[in-house]
């Protein structure tokens, strides 16, 4: 899985073309560190067709403002730099992020 930061996101999200799977997360959210595995497993299962990558807020804050997240956990789909598609929260749990894959690829 690609590791986003402030200096890379422009470039590995914003400019790329394709579709890509953005987990915004936080050291200190639990419900984050409990969905990454299954985030990792979906990679394996769906890296041939869409681009995966995370974004510690710590290491990108404005660049999640910016992107418009709020709460944590925050999964993004996007296609060829556009964000198309969100969960958030609650609604971002395994089963919900791999339907959210289905949609696009």
């Amino acid at each position: 899985m690609l590791e986003l930061d402030k200096n890379n996101f422009s470039t590995e999200v914003l400019e790329a073309s394709g579709l890509m799977l953005v987990d915004f997360w936080g050291q200190s959210c639990e419900p984050c560190k409990a969905l990454m595995p299954h985030i990792h497993a979906l990679e394996e299962k769906y890296g041939d067709k869409i681009k995966f990558a995370s974004l510690d807020i710590a290491k990108g804050r404005r660049v999640a403002m910016g992107q418009g997240v709020a709460g944590l956990p925050a999964i993004y789909i996007y296609k060829d730099g556009e964000m198309v598609e969100d969960l958030r929260g609650d609604a971002a749990t395994a089963t919900a992020v791999e339907e959210l894959i289905k949609k696009y690829i």
